[in-house]
């Protein structure tokens, strides 16, 4: 068991292309201006005020059990996306994924595939989880294949799990575990 197991400390991971870091109340004006592409991608129904998006950015460090870190791109500096670790279960070290761009002029660049290896990195080898799962919906296949590509394993189908404009649709929910993340490191399969 790992009591001392919390996202307490809210870190800066620095890649090649992007570097995640805390998000602040700032960062409420790239997710407000958020594409309205990437709130059907992760079945965001709500819509939220700058002040509520402010006010929900600016009290996020004082979580212990989530981890809110805005994806900034390096060349520019600009907020592209969010990488989330949340619903911590501390006796059982695991926790959720997610991760949404804010732009689909970000899409198939690679920033999310890197974004994600930074946090998944972070949260096994620093914080000391065991398993990180996450929910991926059927109509975001380029989202599944990255997840497939760093390691994320298909574990179920939660049948009409979203109804999307009158539409029911399957989550997949997927996850990746400790011992294979230090196997592979975010790159299970190797390069052709």
């Amino acid at each position: 068991m790992h009591p001392e197991i919390s996202f307490v400390e809210k870190p800066t991971l620095t890649g090649e292309r992007v570097v995640l870091r805390p998000v602040c109340m700032a960062d409420a004006l790239a997710a407000v201006a958020a594409d309205p592409e990437a709130d059907r991608l992760t079945g965001t129904h709500a819509t939220f005020s700058l002040e509520t998006l402010e006010r929900w950015y600016g009290s996020r460090a004082e979580h212990p059990d989530r981890l809110d870190l805005a994806m900034v791109e390096r060349t520019t500096g600009v907020c592209v996306g969010e990488v989330v670790l949340s619903d911590l279960d501390v006796h059982n070290r695991s926790c959720s994924f997610r991760i949404s761009l804010f732009d689909r002029r970000s899409f198939g660049q690679g920033l999310g595939t890197e974004a994600s290896r930074l946090i998944l990195g972070h949260a096994f080898d620093t914080v000391g989880l065991h398993r990180i799962e996450l929910e991926v919906f059927a109509f975001n296949p380029r989202a599944r294949h990255v997840y497939e590509k760093i390691g994320f394993i298909h574990e179920g189908t939660r049948r009409d799990a979203l109804c999307w404009n009158g539409e029911w649709i399957d989550g997949h929910t997927m996850a990746v575990l400790a011992d294979e993340w230090v196997a592979h490191r975010g790159h299970p399969h190797p390069a052709r």
